[in-house]
């Protein structure tokens, strides 16, 4: 993988790059759809290439090891052969469902042990394991094996569990760099910043993690709970520590606003499954504001979803049909919701990227935020 910086932003820390692995390149800022089990929920791969104009999805090793599991995936001939979608793609480690899954896991020092949240049965994770496991999905970007912290956490957990996540990284990097890619072509691993929203702790991970010279980094542990100024605070923090040559990637984030805000703070990659999740909801993001599709106010409105976007939902659907579909709880509705808002959030990136190369980004972010933000 190589990462090349272009431009950043002269009156804040927003950069333009352009990240190139072997499965094609990724302009940043860029936002990644979830395709947690190897789909993003309701989305065609063709739609995710022509109207949402994805660079780059994600999958997830704890769910694509329960299922399909590893057999398929790698009689396939690895994710991108397995699911259709030809462009890079990024698996999260499963350190998130240690977190999530926390009355189905033990963690020892060793990895962590839980429980299947389909049958009940029993898998171990080790740093080394997931390695392997990533490596046979296939993915160009791999993630460290970590813990994401709760919030709040108390300082003495959030300061052993760091330090416990820095000793599996140094594993998953021994493992990494002991194999080899199965299916022709090469992939990389991040490592994660974790130490909750202690400032020292995550000033001391970000030093340690750099250490380690990856080819890229990524920031863990936030938008789980904590107020957004924290969560903006650690990733100042965290993002005047990492080295400006290579990507950074904040993971789980987040709104529109907050995805401005930390490309402000000079982040370069995010993930949520905020978009296609609140889309199944009838909450749409536009150019103009959010519209809670449901509301009786949109049940006459036949102005497009929005024009100002282009796309073929965009302009082809009316507010008044899918309302009347959301409604209904007909699964068109959802589809029609999810594309949309995945394109919102590649248009919206991608607007940041342009304003970032024009050098008016900061200005920019100042009028389009109150406006994306407000309720309508």
């Amino acid at each position: 993988m190589d990462f090349k910086l272009e431009v950043t932003d002269a009156k804040s820390k927003a950069r333009a790059g352009v990240i190139t692995t072997d499965h094609g390149q990724i302009e940043t800022p860029i936002f990644m759809p979830v395709g947690t089990a190897g789909t993003v929920k309701t989305v065609h791969q063709r739609e995710l290439n022509e109207d949402v104009k994805a660079q780059i999805i994600l999958g997830n090793t704890y769910h694509l090891y329960l299922r399909p599991g590893l057999d398929v995936i790698e009689a396939a001939g690895g994710l991108h052969k397995f699911n259709g979608f030809e462009k890079p793609m990024l698996t999260d480690s499963g350190g998130y469902q240690v977190y999530s899954l926390k009355h189905r896991r033990k963690i020892t020092e060793e990895g962590v042990k839980f429980q299947s949240h389909i049958d009940g049965s029993r898998h171990n994770f080790t740093p080394e394991a997931v390695m392997d496991i990533q490596r046979t999905i296939g993915a160009d970007i791999i993630m460290a094996f970590d813990e994401c912290t709760p919030y709040p956490c108390d300082r003495k957990y959030a300061r052993e569990s760091m330090e416990m996540t820095h000793r599996w990284l140094k594993r998953c990097c021994d493992r990494f760099d002991q194999t080899e890619s199965k299916y022709g072509y090469s992939q990389t691993l991040f490592p994660i910043v974790q130490g909750s929203t202690y400032h020292d702790l995550r000033e001391k991970s970000a030093e340690t993690i750099a250490s380690f010279g990856r080819e890229g980094n990524a920031i863990g542990g936030l938008s789980v709970g904590e107020p957004a100024e924290m969560m903006y605070e650690s990733t100042d923090l965290v993002c005047s520590i990492l080295p400006a040559d290579k990507p950074r990637y904040l993971m789980g984030v987040g709104t529109p606003e907050n995805i401005l805000e930390c490309i402000a703070l000079g982040v370069d990659m995010f993930d949520c499954v905020m978009p296609t999740r609140n889309a199944r909801h009838g909450l749409i993001y536009t150019s103009e504001g959010i519209i809670n599709i449901k509301n009786k106010k949109w049940e006459k409105d036949f102005s497009p979803l929005d024009s100002n976007l282009g796309g073929y939902v965009d302009t082809a659907y009316s507010k008044a049909y899918v309302r009347h579909l959301v409604h209904s709880s007909e699964a068109l509705g959802a589809q029609i919701a999810s594309i949309h808002n995945l394109a919102f959030y590649l248009w919206l990136v991608g607007e940041a990227r342009a304003h970032i190369k024009a050098g008016d980004f900061s200005t920019w972010k100042n009028l389009i935020l109150p406006k994306i933000s407000s309720r309508l």
